[in-house]
């Protein structure tokens, strides 16, 4: 069964965006070996919003082969060629791309919501949130409220701007024989 890593970078004090949306608080660190970190990704899983701030920014992290699936009741899929737009069945839609052959990563990129409902369905694999030294007080938070799910450590790493990487599998995860 293919993993589904939901890796993203988080202030201290749990938001993933500030109050407009903004990441300008996330430092530049040339040790973050993007590279490496999604190399093994194939398909990546998006919210409309972090849809929208994806396609504002010059390059996109993941590679121009990769499989995009956004989660949107209100976009049009006339509207967005080179995407799947998903309007209903999350968590379906999940456990299908989950259940194919091969060995690819999905990769949740964002946002909170599609997170919560996708862990809230077991289909969450794994929980790879990078602390940034910054406190922003309100924004969009890591995980909705009302959403609680136990996590075992696998790793961590200190990177040299004071941000550390924090590594979890979800043992709540849904396996091939649950579906």
């Amino acid at each position: 069964m293919r993993r589904v890593r939901y890796n993203v970078a988080a202030s201290l004090d749990g938001y993933i965006a500030g109050p407009n949306g903004e990441y300008d608080w996330i430092p530049e660190d040339a040790t973050v070996d993007f590279a490496s970190i999604f190399a093994r990704v194939d398909t990546v899983l998006l919210g409309r919003r972090s849809y929208e701030v994806a396609r504002a920014v010059p390059e996109v992290p993941w590679s121009a082969g990769t499989r995009v699936y956004v989660f949107s009741h209100t976009l049009r899929p006339e509207e967005h060629p080179g995407v799947t737009i998903v309007r209903d069945d999350a968590a379906g839609v999940v456990a299908a791309l989950r259940a194919e052959s091969g060995d690819g990563d999905i990769w949740l990129f964002g946002g909170g919501v599609l997170f919560g409902d996708l862990l809230a369905a077991g289909q969450v694999d794994a929980v790879e949130v990078t602390v940034v030294p910054v406190l922003l007080g309100e924004g969009v938070r890591l995980l909705p409220r009302g959403v609680r799910t136990v996590l075992t450590l696998t790793g961590s790493h200190v990177y040299p701007s004071g941000m550390v990487g924090l590594y979890y599998s979800v043992p709540s995860a849904r396996t091939a024989s649950d579906t």
